[in-house]
């Protein structure tokens, strides 16, 4: 069968839409039903929203592990709104869910390590504005294994903390945003991911968007040639 597009932004308008309405992914066979899918139309699908970074699906099944914002295993980063609670992957991903599901208090640790933090959400703004989160690889890698790169985009008091953080666990030093940026830049990402006609961004629009916060610096630089814009991040 050849991949639809359409089909594609079905699927991911599916399971983010019941994500953000109950916390949870609808099952394999709920999602199929729901959309009159045959089981070919579903497994293309499926793989086709998966080699454009719109899903990452479980190795070897059709069940999704991570659809951006939303991890749907157990993470460091818990996402929690009057109505329900969800999973992020990152600190990035966090602010992403805050902005299609709106206030919510967002519960991690510092770097990834002992000590607790609380930052609420509110109305778009962020407290603990004095806050920075890391990037330890440029987005550009992020997709030569999504889930150590989500892993290492975590939350630091200072430029210093990071610096003793990457020497202790000799993990990379990448670049420091302020809290005010990442949501800034979360908004302008995520902030369509629940619309129908959703699709992945092209390498150019992706680019422009982190112009358009300010990151403008080789870091921020996406690799790659776009082919009559079929290439996607």
């Amino acid at each position: 069968m050849r991949p639809s597009r359409d089909l594609a932004s079905q699927l991911h308008h599916a399971i983010i839409t019941d994500l953000v309405r109950s916390g949870c992914a609808p099952a394999i066979e709920e999602l199929a039903r729901s959309l009159g899918l045959t089981q070919e139309a579903l497994t293309t699908g499926l793989h086709q929203l998966e080699q454009e970074h719109g899903v990452v699906l479980h190795p070897g099944s059709l069940e999704p592990w991570v659809i951006h914002p939303f991890a749907l295993s157990p993470t460091g980063t818990w996402v929690e709104s009057i109505a329900s609670g969800f999973w992020a992957p990152c600190m990035w991903c966090a602010f992403g869910i805050a902005a299609l599901v709106g206030d919510v208090t967002i519960h991690t640790r510092l770097g990834g390590e002992r000590e607790p933090i609380e930052l609420l959400v509110r109305g778009g703004r962020a407290s603990r504005e004095e806050l920075l989160v890391h990037f330890a690889r440029p987005p550009r890698d992020a997709w030569a294994n999504v889930h150590h790169y989500c892993a290492m985009v975590l939350p630091f008091r200072s430029e210093a903390d990071i610096d003793a953080w990457a020497a202790r666990h000799r993990l990379p030093r990448g670049r420091a945003v302020p809290i005010t940026q990442l949501a800034e830049l979360a908004v302008r990402w995520y902030g369509r991911h629940a619309d129908p006609d959703w699709r992945k961004w092209t390498l150019a629009e992706a680019q422009a968007i982190f112009a358009g916060v300010g990151l403008t610096d080789d870091f921020w630089r996406l690799a790659g040639r776009e082919e009559a814009g079929t290439e996607r991040f």
